[in-house]
């Protein structure tokens, strides 16, 4: 069986509101710390035309890639931001492919990896002084529905490993 390009490690799976332990969340805490070191790991030593390259057919190139994670990553932080400054707020979605057709995901990647340094910096600083109800705080999406920070959490830990694992599984095809 070929194996599924667009989930190197799976599909996210949902975390029900209330089933975070603190040690789910410190796991989930230390892969978005680790993330943007990983990141850079994944992409060094890359050429403009191997950056150029489709991480999987009708993918985003490894560019493009790198600048969804940075922005991905900025709306989590934001929203995660909201949901502990506002009672249930709803946040605003975007839509990610039209956002990879911008000219600023042309860009070096070097503009995205040090904006995720920054990002996961005070990201990271955020969740770990955290009280555990703080994590219950909720939010609503508008095609998602409501989830809590927990649910965020868990996602984008997944979020940045699946990506990263898009990179390191093409050197391996490809042998970059």
């Amino acid at each position: 069986m070929t194996p599924d390009l667009r989930y190197p490690i799976g599909r996210f799976e949902t975390v029900t509101p209330g089933s975070s332990t603190i040690t789910d969340r410190a796991a989930h805490i230390a892969n978005i710390a680790a993330l943007p070191a990983n990141l850079r790991a994944a992409v060094h030593g890359l050429s403009d035309a191997q950056l150029d390259t489709p991480y999987r057919p009708d993918g985003w190139t490894v560019r493009q890639l790198v600048h969804h994670v940075a922005d991905s990553h900025a709306n989590a932080y934001c929203r995660i931001k909201l949901a502990l400054t506002e009672e249930n707020p709803t946040i605003k979605p975007y839509d990610e492919e039209r956002w990879a057709m911008l000219p600023d995901a042309m860009l070096p990647i070097e503009v995205s990896l040090v904006m995720l340094e920054a990002i996961h910096e005070r990201w990271v600083t955020l969740l770990e002084a955290l009280e555990p109800a703080q994590y219950h705080r909720l939010f609503t999406h508008p095609e998602a529905g409501g989830h809590d920070v927990d649910w965020l959490l868990a996602l984008y830990d997944w979020h940045g490993r699946h990506h990263t694992a898009h990179l390191t599984a093409l050197r391996t095809r490809e042998g970059f």
